[in-house]
């Protein structure tokens, strides 16, 4: 910059002109800096664990009797019993691939009919109106009070299981794709509209990418559920190839408390996995821009 004073004539640089730039190195982590992140993000839920372990086995030894110890083992007789018996441990996973079939199966057939239901509720409003109600039914609905009569139409075994895995994990499928359909800012809509973009153009490059996010919100959630309806429909159903659900009707009815809580455990933990999955799968996807907390 050329400054003109009363008798002389200076020569500076602009603030914030290319002249005054320089580029400074990014700042290394310090081991100290990393040591924290690294404890923020174990720390807390490495506490609580021991916290719940504490609990329980202040549970296990000093509240219960010897007599209904039977009710709630000690961690380590669950660890010992159910994960380090070979032939317990084998019995459990048997039952865990089984339950995980069935709900993966019945999640697949969710998703593609949740995604096709909420597209064409997003594009034609009667079809909204006319579809919203019974998806909003098939929700509040019971599933425990329509088990028997999914049984006596479509029979006891991997079928009728699917149904309830299906039942469970739909609903959050349709509502959170139908949500991000319709949450496409006005003035995209109107740009589109400029160019005269096709209604499939404007679902394939607009509102199914803005959706994404929402779609895989309700999937997340959809995921756990699916889960949850495998063991339902195996607990109740009782035929078939045997899952967890059989499993832990069969520890409970026999008292055998340390198979029952191992059963518990790794139902929770496939839940979890199929959880972080789509968690997983979302940032590949779409990336890390993704608003986790919109509404559901």
């Amino acid at each position: 910059m050329t400054a003109v004073g009363d008798d002389r004539i200076t020569t500076e640089p602009l603030a914030g002109s290319e002249g005054d730039i320089r580029s400074e190195p990014a700042p290394v982590p310090r081991p100290s800096d990393r040591g924290r992140r690294g404890f923020e993000a174990i720390g807390p839920p490495v506490i609580l664990g021991a916290l719940i372990l504490g609990v329980w086995y202040f549970i296990s030894y000093v509240v219960l009797r010897e007599d209904r110890r039977f009710l709630l083992r000690a961690p380590h007789e669950v660890v010992n019993e159910g994960f380090l018996n070979g032939e317990n441990f084998a019995e459990l996973l048997g039952g865990l691939w089984s339950s995980t079939k069935v709900a993966f199966v019945g999640l697949v057939i969710a998703i593609i009919i949740g995604l096709v239901l909420a597209t064409l509720m997003s594009q034609a409003k009667f079809i909204e109106r006319a579809v919203f109600p019974y998806a909003v039914t098939l929700q509040a609905i019971p599933v425990l009070a329509i088990v028997p009569l999914i049984g006596f139409w479509f029979g006891f075994g991997f079928t009728a299981r699917v149904i309830v895995c299906v039942i469970i994990s739909l609903f959050p499928i349709i509502v959170n794709t139908l949500f991000g359909l319709q949450s496409v800012d006005k003035g995209m809509h109107d740009l589109f509209t400029l160019h005269h973009a096709s209604r499939w153009t404007r679902l394939r490059k607009l509102t199914f990418p803005n959706a994404l996010p929402a779609v895989f919100a309700g999937l997340r959630i959809s995921a756990g559920l699916s889960v949850i309806g495998a063991i339902v429909g195996d607990f109740f159903f009782g035929q078939g190839e045997s899952g967890i659900g059989q499993l832990i009707s069969k520890y409970a009815g026999r008292l055998m408390g340390e198979q029952l809580l191992a059963a518990i455990i790794l139902s929770s933990a496939l839940g979890v996995i199929v959880f972080q999955f789509f968690g997983w799968l979302q940032n590949r996807v779409i990336g890390k821009w993704a608003d986790s907390g919109k509404p559901t």
